[in-house]
């Protein structure tokens, strides 16, 4: 667990960075808005004053090409009827008009210039308000992902670690059932196929003996069914082990009822049961997952707590399942449950607890002191309504 805290906390420091750098970044396109938009304003008026130079330019021209042509008519009249004019006349008709010609040639080259000029500003104008869109789109987008991420940095994190929890646990119970089916297995291999293959020679024995002495052959038949019994017993146990069929056939409160029986007798610890409502319609998948958090807790009291007593309180009414488990034994430092996963049942333990009650939609609470005893409180809803009941 402390793996994965770690990993919260770097993601933690990622994701501030990726603020601070989008932060960076969006004081940088605010600043590229506000110069595009200076730019936008200074081409716009450049350009308000170009077309107002334009019309003056375009009106100059219409007037220089009037007075041009007239000069043109006026030196025509003059050249073909000179007889009638003086040279002076002649001379002056003839630079005005050729004087007239180049100042429109002159202006016309004005006008031009001024037109492509004003082009020029409208492509830039047209360029600078695609660029200032875009720009005031993407401080839009970046002010709204910095608010998104600033008001849900929490449930990000709480997202990712909780996924993370949910790896940790789900390998978790990947090596328990691993490690359960291995019991199983050192159980069936140490206890009944031993003692099967005890049974074999003995029932060798006792064909053999059954001509020779029969009050040997009674002796052996004798111990034959006491090592029959003795094998039955062991296979009840692990398949009780496996799955209390009294779940099945009488409920939650008997089974655990008599396992706390059989657990008093094998340990010498008083475990006495206290029902206080018993609500009967409850899901057969809530119903192992509160035995087997039981059976957990009560190994946890038989391994660890040095207890002399225990206390197991069973309240269903039909909505949840309230079950209480108070020891008087030495008691421990709960922060230290999950730096001591592989102290507890194989790394499943009071983890496997806990994930049970929350895969369900409930929650486990452990309180202990040292020196005082420790408590589990588990609440289940019951029927449980999802994809796996449904």
């Amino acid at each position: 667990m402390e793996r994965i805290k770690l990993d919260g906390k770097r993601i933690n420091q990622i994701l501030n960075e990726v603020l601070k750098t989008i932060e960076g970044s969006k004081e940088e396109i605010f600043a590229i808005t506000e110069k595009t938009r200076d730019e936008f304003e200074r081409t716009k008026s450049e350009l308000e004053i170009l077309k107002k130079k334009s019309e003056a330019i375009i009106r100059q021209v219409d007037l220089l090409e009037r007075e041009e042509k007239i000069s043109r008519q006026k030196l025509l009249i003059v050249s073909r009827d000179f007889n009638s004019y003086s040279e002076q006349a002649i001379k002056d008709a003839y630079e005005k008009a050729n004087n007239l010609r180049i100042a429109l040639i002159l202006k016309r080259e004005e006008e031009k210039a001024l037109i492509d000029k004003r082009k020029n500003l409208e492509l830039r104008l047209k360029d600078a308000i695609e660029v200032l869109d875009r720009a005031e789109k993407l401080a839009t987008q970046i002010s709204v992902a910095m608010g998104y991420l600033s008001g849900n940095l929490n449930t990000i994190i709480d997202t990712i670690e909780d996924m993370s929890k949910k790896q940790f646990f789900g390998i978790k119970i990947i090596e328990a059932q691993e490690e359960e089916r291995q019991r199983v297995a050192r159980d069936i291999h140490d206890g009944p196929a031993q003692s099967f293959a005890n049974l074999s020679l003995k029932v060798e024995l006792c064909e053999k003996l059954l001509s020779i002495d029969i009050d040997r052959t009674k002796a052996e038949l004798k111990n034959l069914k006491q090592l029959v019994r003795d094998n039955l017993k062991d296979v009840r146990k692990i398949i009780y082990d496996l799955r209390p069929m009294s779940l099945d056939d009488l409920g939650l409160i008997p089974t655990v009822e008599r396992y706390a029986s059989v657990f008093s007798e094998e340990t010498l610890i008083q475990a006495d049961v206290k029902v206080f409502d018993a609500y009967s319609d409850i899901d057969s998948i809530v119903e192992i997952a509160a035995f087997r958090i039981i059976q957990e807790a009560l190994s946890n009291i038989r391994k660890h707590s040095k207890a002399n007593h225990a206390l197991i309180k069973i309240e269903c009414n039909e909505k949840k399942l309230y079950i209480v488990i108070n020891d008087d034994g030495i008691g421990f430092d709960t922060k230290e449950i999950y730096k001591n996963t592989d102290s507890l049942n194989g790394g499943f333990g009071v983890i496997g607890m806990k994930e049970r009650a929350e895969l369900l939609g409930g929650s486990l609470q452990i309180t202990s002191v040292i020196g005082k005893g420790t408590k589990v409180i588990v609440t289940i809803p019951i029927n449980r309504k999802d994809d796996t009941n449904e």
